[in-house]
């Protein structure tokens, strides 16, 4: 299993950069995917994860008091 990336250390301007990638990278695998088999089929639910965790540690960061809440 991989490691889990701390996305509490990154800066806001890391985790915007981190979910353009990731979304970027998503979009390639889409349009690979209608073409050929592929390899690793977990990627794209992994890949969505990614962008959930660094899109809600981003909101939590805009957002302190809705974070107490819960």
């Amino acid at each position: 299993m991989a490691k889990k990336i701390n996305l509490e250390t990154h800066t806001p301007e890391d985790l915007q950069k981190l979910v353009s990638d990731k979304r970027e990278e998503l979009r390639q695998l889409r349009f690979s995917v209608a073409g050929s088999k592929n390899r690793n089929v977990k990627l794209a639910s992994t890949l969505r994860k990614a962008i959930a965790r660094a899109l809600t540690e981003l909101n939590t960061r805009k957002n302190p008091s809705k974070a107490q809440d819960k």
